[in-house]
């Protein structure tokens, strides 16, 4: 069986969505663009997919696989557990707008070979690696019904757009995920009680805690424990100074 073909469209096309998709691709190393190829199922079978369809200018699927080492990072964040679709949501949707204004559907997690097999069962789906030297890390993949041709559609969209707005970047790596608010908490210490225990409090109660006067308290960030600090006092309010910070792992030490 024949290999599909690429054609100048769409190979110019492909590119330009991975640069953009890879501008806000939460990555732990640097990447870089290679060049379009066919889709199939094993181009990179290790790690997590989000796929999701989109329409309005342009009519398609897009697919970004990541590695599993940025998968486990996402799992394992010193921030707890983030979400794989809503990390990697801004990629998609960049990738998708360089066919015009489109909108996109909520994406789904899946396999990496079952998400390359759906899209390259598609007409001329494309997908290009993103690599580190020679060892491919993620991938995007598309498929629209048509592609644009050459000097029309959303090719012609997204160079106005670029030309239009050259002094607007594209945050990378998890710089998107800085402006999230999280809960953070101090904690001096804690201590087990039997509901009977839990009655008898009255004020003036003194409650003993499994942590020895001046020992560091912990700091947690939604319920993690992220760092170890002494207690301060800073215009009359507590505070911590962080003396630790805790890594993934090491929690129990």
């Amino acid at each position: 069986m024949t290999a599909p073909t690429i054609t100048a469209p769409q190979l110019a096309l492909a590119r330009n969505a991975a640069d953009a998709a890879l501008g806000v691709l939460p990555t732990s190393r640097p990447l870089a663009v290679a060049e379009p190829v066919a889709a199939s199922a094993d181009i990179l079978t290790e790690g997590q997919a989000v796929t999701a369809r989109f329409s309005g200018a342009a009519a398609g699927e897009v697919v970004v696989v990541v590695g599993q080492d940025l998968a486990d990072a996402l799992k394992e964040s010193p921030l707890g557990e983030l979400d794989l679709t809503a990390a990697v949501r801004p990629a998609l949707e960049a990738a998708a707008r360089i066919f015009g204004p489109v909108v996109l559907d909520p994406g789904v997690v899946m396999e990496p070979q079952v998400a390359l097999s759906a899209i390259a069962a598609k007409d001329d789906a494309v997908a290009v690696p993103l690599v580190e030297g020679p060892e491919i890390r993620a991938v995007l993949a598309l498929a629209l019904s048509p592609w644009p041709a050459e000097g029309a559609g959303g090719g012609n969209v997204a160079r106005r757009e670029a030309a239009a707005a050259p002094a607007v970047q594209l945050r990378g790596g998890l710089d998107m995920l800085h402006d999230v608010e999280m809960e953070v908490s101090a904690e001096l210490g804690r201590t087990r009680m039997s509901v009977r225990e839990l009655l008898s409090l009255t004020p003036g109660a003194i409650v003993e805690l499994d942590r020895a006067a001046g020992s560091p308290a912990d700091l947690l960030v939604n319920g993690r424990l992220i760092a170890r600090g002494e207690v301060v006092v800073v215009d009359e309010n507590f505070g911590i100074r962080v003396t630790e910070i805790v890594t993934p792992g090491t929690e129990r030490e």
